[in-house]
């Protein structure tokens, strides 16, 4: 059962939280915060957002806004190796990932304004993590030929099976081997669950290079060499199976993988400047609560701003329709930087009350 308790450290612990005092690290409260910050940024764009805010076309390669949910799972890797410590692990990973996904079946039911049984953002994160924290008591070196074998095994699949009436290694948008097993998994309420093979291995990668900020004095010299290497790895891969966000591709795992772990480097090599923890800390409060800023906001813009009406339309589009007037070059952009804002005041009062959720 959950329960809110206010005053509280603790109460609805996401594979998201942010690691304990004992162990931070500021670089990664870095990323997370800014992947949160990011995704509210992505999920609340009106009008003709920047093309970057958007997620790229198919064969586009990668935008600015196809970076959020995989930082969000690389992030989730950074609280394995801590979860370990707690005894009865494997208990609570299991938890952790049954309360996540009925989490994550919340949210898709609310969107979808009627019960619905589905792989969503959550649902994804649950199973993904789940596999990482279950391999995690294996030695290093078995997790990173694990990680790699998990996406080589999916980019086999993916060009060598065969697909009816057009053979094989066919990669388009409507016509490949995911989209065929996908359609046989719809039924179920299961389409998309080959996704968890590659998202698996990018959760790995995240507790592997977490390790690796805790164990290394030279932080940011070895993770620039280890995010240019998986950089650079996913662009050579790329040229046999392109980036692309909602099949997975294994390039597009490993680059993002990379363009984490180079913005780490860059972060831990900033962590003694005091104008770079002032710069963090206003964006620590979305960090230390992703699961309240993903969950909430989406929850009472589909309940609230998109259905309730005042003067005949809703909420949101009477917001926006006034901020067009007062500047209509920019109203759509004030909308999306006022409602982030105003999620970032129930984050930080909500980090001033010491309410941190988990489950």
């Amino acid at each position: 059962q959950m329960v809110l308790q206010p005053n509280q450290a603790a109460c609805l612990e996401t594979s998201l939280a942010p690691a304990k005092a004992s162990s931070r690290s500021l670089a990664l409260d870095a990323l997370r915060s800014l992947t949160v910050a990011l995704m509210l940024v992505v999920n609340n764009t009106v009008g003709n957002p920047h093309p970057q805010l958007t997620h790229a076309d198919w064969g586009g390669g990668v935008n600015l806004a196809d970076l959020v949910f995989p930082w969000f799972l690389f992030c989730s890797g950074a609280a394995i190796p801590l979860a370990r410590r707690e005894g009865a692990w494997v208990w609570k990973a299991v938890r952790r990932a049954l309360w996540l996904f009925l989490l994550g079946c919340l949210v898709v039911s609310t969107v979808a304004k009627a019960p619905v049984f589905s792989l969503g953002v959550l649902q994804l994160i649950a199973l993904a993590g789940l596999v990482a924290a279950l391999l995690q008591p294996l030695p290093w070196r078995w997790r990173v030929g694990i990680a790699l074998g998990l996406l080589v095994a999916y980019w086999a699949f993916i060009l060598l099976t065969p697909i009816s009436n057009i053979g094989v290694g066919v990669f388009d948008e409507d016509q490949n081997a995911l989209r065929q097993f996908n359609t046989l998994l719809e039924p179920l309420g299961l389409r998309g669950l080959p996704s968890v093979i590659p998202t698996a291995a990018l959760v790995m990668i995240g507790a592997l290079v977490t390790e690796l900020i805790r164990s290394t004095t030279s932080r940011a010299l070895h993770l620039l060499g280890l995010g240019a290497a998986l950089t650079a790895l996913g662009w050579v891969w790329n040229l046999s199976l392109e980036f692309n966000k909602p099949s997975w591709t294994p390039s597009y795992v490993v680059f993002c993988c990379g363009l984490a772990t180079l913005a780490l480097a860059l972060f831990c090599s900033l962590e003694g400047q005091s104008w770079f923890r002032a710069l963090c800390a206003p964006l620590v409060v979305f960090g230390s609560n992703a699961l309240l800023a993903y969950i909430l906001p989406i929850i009472v813009k589909i309940n609230v701003f998109q259905t309730w009406q005042l003067g005949g339309v809703s909420l949101q589009q009477g917001a926006i329709a006034n901020l067009e007037t007062l500047s209509p070059a920019w109203g759509d952009t004030l909308y999306t930087v006022l409602y982030v804002l105003l999620w970032w005041a129930v984050a930080w009062i909500a980090h001033r009350q010491k309410w941190f959720f988990k489950v």
